[in-house]
């Protein structure tokens, strides 16, 4: 039997193109090396599934930094509001959170999951779980898979949705990047995005701050000649290896290129506590709550500003004896204290691994894709979906947007491609 699609990959983008396909009366083979579909899915956004973000598609492309632009046509096709409805229609009530996240409103990843595998049976895709491909022999009117154990699947289009190298309990080894230059096509150097970022400093090494979070920060990343890359207003937090939480994660991909561009062993980050004031009207708070209480020590007058253990730990930054009474401290420690306050520098030498990463950067290069159909412009019948792209958004629902959008279209025109 020759199918008219194979999808590889039961991921995210794969479980989508293998509705798009089957949607559009194609007879569609989904194989995953795993033994569970889905495994992505079912993790993601905290094992509540972030399905996909409501802001418009023009904030949706600036919140996808690698490669974004790339997706305008996709989304002409198939948007975040499409794969609203398409969840809707499954069942899936969806509710929306800050930032234009949408989760369904059971908070249950697992939901989302078996709704899209209920569609993918209803449809009649036959599905084939711990079935690890070896390759793709490309042949001019039809392909053919063969499988590890030998055997040889031929079909008329085939789909590789096997995501990058990040996370790769779920699967995601980064099987599908020699399939694809078999057929062409080039890879881009892989990164890691969206990744806890390490640093050599004493108060990391020395886990001073350690499991301390700072809320709705500045957290921006410098080039060796002080220039801003970029900041990112977020929370964060220290960790014993160095920073993580969201604002982290984000500016995580220029830790990474700026080390490599400017051949660095490490790079300034800086974090401001209070993104919304100006230097001076930190300083002018400082000095009224002073003026409050002169003789209680300067810790105590200062409580509240920030979390107990960062603030003294500025303090003492800032050379200045937490013990003092607040009308003793020089008007310059002061000063200089909100100086840190506002600008607390430090450097960072790297990120931890890509396999440690939520997203992997590089991959196929999306030159060599028909933005409109995910088709191979280096090889007919043959279409690629998700992370494997070099194609990679920030966390909030961005990358999974790519993942169902991409999906959606492969899938869709390697059915039309199979029946022309």
């Amino acid at each position: 039997m020759v199918y008219d699609c194979v999808v590889i990959g039961g991921g995210p983008s794969g479980l989508m193109a293998s509705v798009g396909a089957a949607q559009n009366k194609a007879r569609v083979l989904l194989i995953d090396k795993g033994d569970k579909l889905g495994r992505k899915l079912a993790i993601s956004g905290g094992g509540r599934c972030n399905v996909t973000n409501r802001l418009p598609v023009e904030e949706i492309i600036k919140h996808i930094p690698g490669n974004g632009r790339f997706l305008y046509s996709a989304f002409s096709v198939f948007n975040n509001e499409d794969i609203i409805s398409f969840f809707e229609n499954l069942g899936i009530e969806l509710k929306e959170e800050d930032h234009g996240r949408m989760f369904p409103v059971s908070n249950k990843a697992t939901d989302v999951v078996a709704a899209l595998l209920r569609k993918i049976r209803e449809l009649g895709v036959q599905i084939r779980t711990n079935t690890p491909v070896k390759t793709i022999h490309f042949n001019d009117d039809h392909h053919e898979v063969v499988l590890e154990s030998g055997e040889t699947i031929a079909t008329k289009s085939v789909v590789i949705a096997v995501g990058g190298k990040s996370v790769p309990h779920t699967g995601s080894t980064g099987d599908g990047y020699a399939w694809a230059k078999k057929a062409g096509h080039t890879i881009t150097e892989l990164y890691p995005t969206e990744v806890p970022i390490t640093s050599n400093e004493p108060f990391i090494k020395q886990k001073t701050l350690q499991g301390i979070s700072l809320r709705n920060v500045a957290l921006s990343v410098w080039n060796p000649k002080g220039k801003l890359i970029k900041a990112h207003q977020m929370d964060m937090i220290f960790t014993h290896f160095g920073i993580s939480g969201p604002a982290a994660l984000r500016c995580s991909q220029y830790v990474v290129k700026a080390l490599k561009k400017f051949n660095v062993p490490s790079i300034e980050m800086r974090i401001d506590c209070f993104p919304d004031e100006h230097e001076e009207t930190v300083i002018a708070d400082i000095q009224k709550r002073i003026s409050e209480e002169p003789k209680k020590t300067i810790k105590n007058v200062l409580r509240g500003m920030l979390p107990e253990k960062f603030l003294l730990f500025l303090i003492d930054q800032a050379s200045i004896d937490c013990d003092l009474t607040a009308d003793q401290v020089p008007k310059q420690a002061l000063r200089n204290l909100a100086q840190h306050m506002k600008s607390f520098s430090f450097h960072v030498n790297g990120t931890l691994s890509i396999e440690k990463a939520f997203v992997t950067g590089g991959g196929v290069s999306v030159k060599e894709i028909a933005p409109q159909t995910m088709a191979s412009k280096m090889q007919e019948g043959l279409f690629f979906c998700g992370e494997i792209l070099d194609l990679h958004g920030y966390t909030g629902g961005y990358n999974i947007t790519v993942a169902f959008v991409t999906g959606n279209i492969a899938g869709t025109n390697a059915a039309y491609h199979a029946f022309s």
